[in-house]
């Protein structure tokens, strides 16, 4: 049977491209970049040439670039490493947030509220998923030092008005820092013209390696290691690099500098008529998120009546990869809570289906998926009927 992969927002795999740039790094050119003889120097102009390609991709300037273990790590050093900075310390221990965010924010904001003093305001969203700006400015204190708001929901992928979010802030001494794991290669991104001072990313999204990250920190915002150890990444990130998957990531950026726009335009069409597909031939189905200020390549659908989990494990059965929402958070049956903060109710909630494309994906794929979907969800509503559910 063969497999129709629709969770691309969970992972992509990893690009051909990718891994011939690899592989040498493995091998040949298995350096440290630490060290000063001609191997070491090898591994660190490999690592220069791909901060590059990350750098042009957003924006920014090469040594604004700093290299992690991948967007949680990112997460944390952008807001544990922005809060205990001692110069932010002593400014103020406010941070305003999102009610949608990815966990790797809101379990850091709450570990700073339990642990360090910290003061968190969770902004509410609307029923599209959009943060509510007039509540996020009316947040904004003497002591507020950090706004974290993700660029694209990884959920819904609802696009945030971060432009907005830096005209309220203005020339107010706060930092903007964005998850901006799920927007990178579906929209075009520049960090000036978004007006943020970090931005967290992460390779294994676009079709490059897992275990590889990287944090945009403007030039001038104050940003402290969360782990101590080596200087490695201008002592931001202490540890040997993992010069591979650097590489790789460099690799990927490329390859969505050159391929990008045309990948997205394709994604976006097969991705409508999916959704056009799923609505003409099943009946109460819910499209959540904005309907057009999304990522292309995101369909999130709730079907009442039924169980989100019943829905992956026959999708499954069918030879379809899908999810039911974040994949770090797919292994619990508690509903979503983007979708909870969306004003969602909790019997709809319950049947979400998270379904993201990619470049990969076909035409017949998408009419396979449409006729599967429609066929089990009949027959899980069927189920129910005949229990009473």
């Amino acid at each position: 049977m063969k497999t129709i992969y629709l969770d691309h927002s969970a992972t992509t795999p990893v690009d051909p491209e990718v891994v011939q740039a690899m592989l040498p790094f493995f091998t040949e050119r298995y350096g440290n970049a630490s060290s000063i003889h001609h191997a070491g120097r090898d591994a660190y102009d490999a690592m220069g040439a791909a901060r590059e390609s990350v750098a042009s991709l957003i924006g920014a300037s090469p040594d604004e670039i700093y290299f992690t273990g991948g967007g949680t790590e990112s997460d944390n050093l952008a807001i544990q490493g922005y809060a205990g900075h001692p110069v932010n310390r002593k400014r103020g221990k406010h941070i305003i947030t999102s009610k949608i965010e990815h966990h790797a924010v809101l379990h850091t904001c709450q570990f700073l509220e339990r642990q360090r003093g910290h003061r968190v305001t969770y902004c509410g969203v609307d029923g599209n998923g959009v943060i509510d700006l007039d509540e996020l400015a009316a947040s904004i204190a003497d002591d507020t030092i950090l706004i974290s708001v993700m660029l694209a929901n990884n959920e819904v992928g609802t696009i945030e008005p971060l432009r907005e979010i830096r005209r309220i802030v203005g020339d107010r001494p706060i930092a903007i820092h964005t998850d901006a794991v799920q927007a990178l290669g579906e929209m075009d991104i520049d960090v000036n013209e978004l007006g943020v001072d970090m931005m967290t990313l992460s390779a294994h999204k676009v079709y490059g390696p897992k275990g590889v990250g990287a944090l945009y920190i403007r030039r001038g915002t104050r940003v402290g290691p969360i782990m101590h150890g080596g200087g490695h990444e201008r002592r931001k990130r202490p540890g040997t690099e993992n010069v591979p998957g650097i590489v790789g990531f460099g690799k990927a950026c490329e390859l969505l500098a050159r391929d990008g726009a045309a990948v997205r335009e394709r994604v976006a069409r097969l991705r409508d008529r999916l959704v056009e597909g799923v609505m003409a031939r099943v009946d109460d189905v819910v499209l959540n998120g904005h309907p057009t200020r999304r990522i292309p390549r995101n369909a999130s659908l709730c079907f009442r009546g039924c169980e989100g989990e019943a829905l992956l494990l026959h999708l499954d059965m069918a030879g379809i990869c899908a999810s039911s929402g974040s994949a770090c958070t797919s292994q619990s049956l508690e509903p979503s809570h983007v979708l909870a903060a969306m004003g969602v109710p909790i019997e709809i909630a319950h049947g979400v289906l998270r379904l993201t494309l990619g470049k990969g994906t076909t035409e017949e794929e998408i009419d396979y998926t449409v006729d599967t979907l429609t066929s089990v969800v009949d027959k899980i509503r069927g189920i129910s009927a005949a229990l009473g559910v």
